[in-house]
């Protein structure tokens, strides 16, 4: 992805909604057009390039409440995207050019919205291209509306992932099996590490990290000695890390914990005076947590998101091409929100348009076999291969390489780039068993779905 060129640039966040809205205007966030598009837009009219023909993709995420933190970033994300994207003629389908218009959707984290959100945006919308968190939000009802429009869905979370939505994938973050490398690297660097406390909420981002973790640490000889769950409008976290110290375990993990939920557990621990080792999905703020807490109980914390002005990421394997620029210019334009999410929509659009260029289509069907060719993919971090079968039914999720990040100083470095792919090969079996314990497995959720619709339909003789 090339983002080191010159791009629109706004040196504020407008306000952000708590209110639940449909988020239908795209500009809501980032202030007026760029001039730039409309000088290119009348140059190319002159040329005889059609321009103004728009390619619509639909963000549909929880704009507000607890999840905004893992949503709202990665919308801002996309308008670098896009703008970066129109600004050098936009999307090259054949010998056209096409502009791209991202329409995002509130979801609330609401299963009524989310349905309401996807069938206006492939409806009302005609979007090529979905883009979603995926967990509470891929009801059984909305996994149904994706197969009959046989729409070409993105998600963050595999787990989301099974054969009978053959259109929904994961091609940037592989959530939440990716939580094996800060395990696996933790266990080779610090293997004096024993024991661990673990606490997650009882949704569908927390219970498939719980159950990796638990993979993970049983492959690591790690014993879990504590497991605290919590739903997800836990206000008061002091008690449960309370219960976490109480066998005065080596570690404390926060799982996939949300990012106000990650802020409260880890003040609690300092609080009551934990000076162990920290592990979590994320840390985001983690330079105010610095502040609210001491320097040296922040150091060391270990967790899977860098920053994207980390050095790492100059290396030549990997391909989010310039993502110090992309760091840079996301902070100027929404300072102080950059977050796990803030470039992995960005990175997925650009699988997508590579995609759709080579593919001369932006039907879903299309786009996706030229994306899924020869089984192998350009993932942000490294060449990474389309997998999944053993797991989800289907190879939609786009595994490779992952970062384990460490605070270092301050500042959060990429310690190693850990290959997922190799921690499968040897341990699926036990990732299986421990999401099967969990009725995680996609046959199980197909199952249970079964189930309820055979329920209702007696209900309804």
């Amino acid at each position: 992805m090339t983002v080191g060129g010159s791009g629109r640039r706004t040196p504020h966040v407008p306000a952000r909604r708590d209110a639940c809205g449909s988020g239908d205007n795209v500009e809501m966030r980032d202030g007026a057009k760029n001039p730039l598009l409309s000088a290119l837009s009348v140059a190319m009219v002159d040329h005889g390039i059609e321009a103004r023909t728009t390619l619509k993709i639909g963000f549909l995420a929880p704009l507000s409440g607890s999840l905004r933190a893992w949503s709202e970033p990665g919308l801002f994300g996309c308008m670098i995207w896009r703008d970066r994207i129109n600004a050098m003629g936009g999307v090259k389908i054949g010998m056209r050019r096409h502009m791209v218009e991202i329409i995002p959707f509130d979801t609330c984290y609401e299963p009524d919205r989310v349905l309401e959100g996807i069938r206006t945006l492939i409806h009302q919308h005609n979007v090529k291209f979905i883009l979603m968190n995926g967990g509470n939000d891929l009801t059984a009802e909305v996994r149904d509306v994706i197969s009959a429009s046989r729409m070409l869905v993105a998600c963050l979370l595999p787990s989301d992932l099974s054969p009978d939505v053959p259109t929904l994938i994961a091609p940037s973050e592989v959530h939440p099996i990716y939580n094996v490398t800060g395990v696996d690297w933790l266990s080779r660097n610090a293997p004096h590490l024993k024991t661990v406390s673990l606490c997650g909420q009882n949704d569908l981002f927390g219970l498939p990290s719980v159950a990796t973790y638990r993979a993970a640490f049983e492959v690591a000889g790690i014993d879990i000695v504590r497991e605290e769950f919590f739903p997800v409008d836990t206000t008061d976290f002091e008690p449960i890390v309370a219960r976490m110290l109480e066998p005065n375990p080596d570690i404390l993990c926060w799982d996939t914990a949300y990012e106000p939920f990650v802020d409260a557990l880890t003040r609690a621990a300092y609080r009551q005076g934990f000076n162990g080792q920290l592990l979590s999905c994320t840390c985001d703020n983690y330079s105010q947590l610095i502040r609210q807490t001491s320097p040296e109980f922040m150091e060391g914390f270990v967790f899977q998101f860098p920053d994207f002005d980390d050095p790492a990421l100059a290396d030549s394997q990997v391909n989010f091409e310039n993502a110090d620029a992309f760091y840079r210019e996301y902070c100027e334009r929404f300072p102080g929100s950059w977050s796990a999410v803030s470039w992995e929509y960005a990175s997925t659009l650009e699988l997508w348009r590579m995609a759709v260029q080579r593919a001369r289509s932006a039907e879903p069907f299309s786009v996706l076999a030229m994306m899924k060719f020869g089984g192998v993919g350009h993932h942000a971090f490294g060449e990474a291969i389309w997998w999944g079968h053993e797991l989800f039914g289907i190879d939609n999720a786009l595994v490779g390489d992952w970062p384990v990040v460490q605070i270092e100083a301050g500042k959060a470095r990429i310690q190693e780039m850990v290959s997922i792919h190799d921690w499968l090969e040897r341990h699926t079996d036990v990732l299986v068993r421990h999401l099967r314990a969990m009725n995680l497995m996609w046959d199980q959720r197909h199952a249970h779905a079964l189930r309820g619709q055979e329920a209702f339909a007696q209900d309804d003789v």
